[in-house]
């Protein structure tokens, strides 16, 4: 069984060991947890003063769970005389139901007891193992423990009722019980999770969808959600599988934001449950074919807030898309730059790529011009707060030295960015990614230039920019004797040469010449950095390589997906079909539910794909991942007011079809047909379906 088992709804959500417990605990995230914030931090049931164990755990939904409990150890499970269910769900608070049931052929009494404890610690507190400035106020009331935190205007409470008489204390709950032979008895407890406001009131309780919601409303609005997703069927039960888990897991990682009362997708259970600048748009560009109406609120929540101003400790600028939107304790008091942070290079130049993607899928022209001037702010942020140097790349160093992040791409961990032996090159720096993501923006705001906002002029100047971007990028990134693109450049403008899974996005940006994408295919398909599960984020002959290190020879299913990508908007459908493959092969090994990441073995050490200790599970662009891969197999591309379907079906895949696809021109199917490793036939031609 899993050691550790979570629940959520949005960004509140609960992680507990497998006996529904729930240990006071700094080194990893279990609690229940609602906006940033840890509202119980001890939730522990004994029955007679022992502890219970699990004989089986029902966790087949996101937002309930069952366990079936006994107490002693494991070796006196045999013939247990007495069993405890607990049965949870949550949805903006947490409901759990305690079920005794007595299997004797006496009348017993129980002592059942639940230990009850909140720290009210911030996320933030606990990844950096910090203590808390406050402390937490029990309060002792009629079958209910209501704990407080105040910290000047900061205000939270939780209150746990229950339904059954209770002997209560400042530390719990006890419940003496008698049970006929053969009889059960039942308690109901309510957990309710209160965010005050400055006007006293719990601030969720006024947004448009409440904060009390039911199991039966999740479960009715996330079905709703999922059904509105194309039908896919095929042969292949790993895409069966991983396409249903990553429907179920995008539902259930909507939130409500508290800013604008819009959903939006948290990024990842359990360290990244809020808005992501770079994961929300990545994420977003995976489901766009699958369920578009997702998409809009990210980009309007992003566009309203852009950087306005200067700020050295948020690391914002005029124009810059946001990294991180937080709502805890730290990020009010600003003990963190995050309300909001600012602080990636990247997020920019993707959110003009999602606008831009999205009204090509969508045909939304409206928000396209309602965002004239949001778009066109974040192109100027390219060419001056982002071109610290003014060589004409986009390079990142943090205003804020003391909290801010020092890598601001998307491999934002401290030893992300070195040379191939191993050495860290100074800030500024300029990522290879960076410059393709540019470059795509350019291009892509020059067409909305062009078609929405009746400006040529600047259409054609953005053209001329990328143009001399991609000749520029070419000549100074490339490295000749290897044949791949370096990781970045470093202040004095010298190669940073380490081989990296960016290579991948920059296939995907465009910016690679036609000729040199051989050898970059080659490269990423290679054995130093194709692992047989998927591509590797640094090659295995790298200095600074290490198949367990979080982006220094990991595999990350989001990234893979965007070198699928990449690679087949090239034209190397064969590799981008094994790559799919590769991916679809270790979802498998993960109940359909691909991890943030997992480690970047070679295939042939294992039988499986190895576990990274801390991954998020589940996180958004690896539950958009299969979709993604789904959108490469088939080869679905917008072209104006028609689909373009040019599969890359990777051989042995079998039938895969997919049913109403939504979009401008109507809903469509798609059908891919796979060939036989050694079957000699001409690819499949691209078809081209009417609107309509």
């Amino acid at each position: 069984m899993k050691d550790r088992v979570s629940i959520l709804d949005g960004n509140t959500f609960l992680v507990s060991d497998d006996r529904g417990n729930i240990q006071p605990s700094y080194d990893f995230p279990t609690g229940l947890f609602s906006f940033d914030t840890r509202f119980l931090s001890t939730w522990i049931l004994t029955l007679d003063g022992e502890p219970l164990h699990a004989l089986s755990i029902d966790d087949s939904l996101s937002y309930k769970t069952r366990f079936f409990l006994v107490p002693g150890e494991p070796t006196h499970y045999l013939d247990a005389k007495v069993s405890v269910i607990r049965s949870r769900a949550i949805g903006g608070s947490l409901d759990e139901e305690l079920t005794l049931l007595n299997h004797s052929e006496q009348e017993k009494e129980f002592r059942l007891r639940l230990e009850i404890g909140s720290d009210f610690a911030d996320l933030f507190e606990i990844k950096h193992r910090r203590d808390k400035k406050g402390h937490t106020t029990p309060t002792v009331e009629t079958n209910a423990l209501r704990l407080t935190y105040r910290r000047q205007a900061f205000h939270r409470e939780t209150l746990v009722t229950s339904t059954a008489p209770a002997e209560v204390d400042e530390n719990g709950m006890t419940f003496r019980i008698r049970v006929g032979p053969h009889g059960e008895w039942t308690t109901r407890l309510h957990i309710d999770t209160v965010i005050y406001g400055a006007r006293g009131e719990d601030i969720r309780a006024v947004l448009p969808l409440g904060g009390e919601r039911t199991a039966a409303d999740i479960e009715a609005e996330q079905s709703a959600l999922i059904s509105r997703a194309p039908k896919l069927g095929c042969d292949c039960e790993p895409l069966a599988g991983a396409y249903r888990r990553s429907l179920n897991d995008l539902a259930a990682l909507r939130y409500e934001s508290i800013t604008l009362g819009v959903r939006l997708l948290a990024a990842g259970l359990p360290w990244f449950m809020t808005l992501f600048g770079r994961d929300s748009i990545f994420t977003s560009l995976q489901v766009l074919p699958f369920l578009p109406e997702m998409v809009k609120p990210t980009i309007v929540m992003l566009a309203g807030l852009q950087g306005s101003r200067v700020d050295d400790f948020r690391d914002e600028e005029p124009g810059k898309i946001l990294h991180e939107l937080r709502y805890g304790e730290t990020a009010g008091f600003e003990e963190q730059p995050h309300s909001p942070y600012y602080g990636a290079a990247d997020t920019t130049a993707l959110f003009v790529i999602l606008l831009d993607e999205y009204e090509r899928w969508t045909g939304d022209d409206e928000l396209v011009r309602n965002l004239e001037q949001e778009t066109r702010a974040a192109l100027t942020w390219l060419d001056t707060y982002g071109d610290l140097l003014g060589t004409g790349y986009v390079w990142y160093m943090s205003r804020n030295p003391e909290t801010g992040l020092p890598n601001q791409c998307w491999k934002d961990s401290p030893d992300a960015v070195s040379y191939a032996d191993g050495r860290m090159p100074e800030f500024p720096r300029a990522t290879c990614e960076l410059q393709g993501y540019a470059y795509d923006a350019k291009l892509r705001g020059a067409r909305l230039a062009r078609t929405y906002w009746n400006d040529p002029t600047y259409a054609d100047r953005l053209e001329h920019e990328a143009a001399a971007l991609k000749e520029r990028f070419n000549r100074d990134f490339w490295i000749p004797d290897r044949e791949y693109y370096a990781l970045a450049l470093d202040p004095r403008g010298r190669q940073v040469d380490a081989l990296t899974s960016n290579i991948g996005h920059l296939l995907w940006s465009g910016i690679v010449d036609e000729s040199r994408a051989p050898a970059v295919a080659a490269h990423l398909l290679g054995p130093r950095l194709f692992s047989g599960w998927g591509v590797r984020t640094l090659a295995d002959d790298q200095g600074r390589y290490n198949p367990v290190g979080y982006h220094v020879g990991t595999v990350w299913p989001f990234d893979n997906s965007i070198i699928a990508w990449g690679l087949w908007r090239y034209g190397f459908r064969q590799e981008a079909g094994q790559i799919c493959d590769a991916l679809l092969s270790a979802s498998h090994y993960f109940d359909g539910r691909l991890p943030e990441v997992f480690a970047g073995y070679e295939r042939g050490l294992t039988d499986y794909p190895v576990e990274y200790p801390t991954a998020c599970s589940p996180q958004a662009w690896s539950a958009g991942t299969p979709l993604l891969v789904l959108r490469v197999i088939l080869g679905l591309e917008p072209q104006g007011e028609h689909l373009i379907i040019d599969p890359a079906v990777p051989p042995g895949m079998g039938r895969v079809e997919l049913l109403d696809i939504p979009g401008r021109w109507g809903r469509v199917d798609a059908l891919g047909r796979s060939r036989e490793p050694h079957e000699e036939q001409p690819s499949p031609p691209a078809l081209t379906l009417p609107a309509g």
